[in-house]
């Protein structure tokens, strides 16, 4: 029969978890944020349990913590390979400076798990990071020289190892959405082009065909007033099909900025793209490529972004971006979508 106090032990973990300095956490993920600002990397290693909580958080980086965006440049130094070379060749004891030596830059940020905050590997690998000119960052418990030696110490209150790596983790996992809203905090929405701000004249290759619809300039000024960076996301195959030029594309789009700008507003980017639905590209809707350029140009956060447009790939590409969407026709307009956008703030 089992004797352990299942609940008591949840209970431990929240304890811990609840007691852990916020302040650390800010500090942690400031310093990953300002690295990855200057173009460079936040690099993660650990033994055992640590090794692989190393792993598990620079691929929320590399990858995504919670929505889709560009790569962040998260690596780990726990690859079997160097590992077990460095450890066989050398020592234990050097197979994370080793590799220090080999990819740490000045500016970078050096992530160490360590629950006994004791150990050898990783005190060295931190010294030798700190001569490099790296800022350190600890994940410790509440003994050790390690938390000493950091730029920025998240100390777990707790000297028992199954509670200090939960807490590490929940605290690691709080840092990187600190850090991708950092990196991609402004609030976007993203427009598609005909038939939702303008009446759609198939393969339009003339400026004087283009006409926005009543009131979308407006529209567009009140939403730049709310906060919202203004995106337009169009495909536009006439020109993979040859029917018009990226030349004439841009004149139009000239037109239109110019309109938007004459009652106050501002569209902040324009991207197309240019290929026929055979092509099988990765920028068409409802793919996102153009959202995911856009998301990197302009720092946006799709998680608090919008998509507007009209047709099944404008909601797709939406929601697969991690946006809210909003759909015009049937009786709905772009200024319908506008009302709806701001009262949802």
């Amino acid at each position: 029969m089992m004797t352990r106090d299942i609940s008591s032990e949840l209970s431990e973990s929240a304890d811990v978890i609840s007691r852990i300095d916020p302040d650390q956490i800010r500090a942690a993920a400031g310093i990953i944020t300002e690295a990855f600002r200057r173009g460079n990397q936040a690099i993660f290693m650990g033994n055992g349990g640590s090794s692989a909580d190393a792993q598990h958080i620079s691929a929320e980086l590399s990858g995504k913590y919670l929505f889709h965006r560009p790569a962040l440049p998260g690596v780990c130094l726990s690859n079997i390979a160097p590992v077990t070379a460095v450890g066989n060749d050398y020592s234990y004891a050097e197979v994370f400076r080793r590799q220090i030596q080999a990819v740490c830059r000045e500016g970078d940020a050096v992530v160490c798990y360590s629950t006994s905050g004791n150990s050898e590997n990783i005190i060295l690998a931190a010294e030798e990071a700190r001569i490099r000119g790296a800022k350190i960052i600890t994940f410790t418990g509440s003994g050790g020289r390690l938390k000493d030696m950091a730029d920025a110490a998240v100390v777990i209150p707790s000297r028992e190892t199954p509670r200090i790596q939960e807490a590490y983790l929940c605290a690691s996992h709080i840092m990187c959405g600190i850090i991708e809203e950092e990196m991609f905090c402004n609030r976007a929405v993203f427009i598609d082009r005909d038939d939702t701000i303008a009446k759609n004249v198939p393969y339009c290759s003339n400026p004087d065909d283009f006409h926005l619809f009543e009131g979308v300039p407006e529209n567009i000024a009140r939403l730049n007033e709310a906060g919202f960076k203004v995106i337009i996301i169009t495909n536009q195959s006439g020109i993979g099909r040859g029917y018009f030029s990226e030349d004439v594309l841009s004149s139009i789009h000239s037109k239109l900025l110019r309109l938007v700008e004459e009652k106050g507003g501002r569209i902040d980017g324009i991207y197309y793209c240019p290929h026929a639905p055979e092509d099988n590209c990765r920028c068409r809707k409802p793919g996102i490529g153009m959202g995911l350029r856009a998301v990197s140009e302009h720092s946006v956060n799709p998680f608090r972004s919008y998509m507007v447009g009209d047709s099944e790939a404008d909601m797709e590409f939406g929601k697969n971006l991690g946006c809210k969407v909003f759909r015009v026709g049937n009786g709905k307009t772009f200024s319908d979508a506008v009302r709806f956008i701001l009262g949802d703030q």
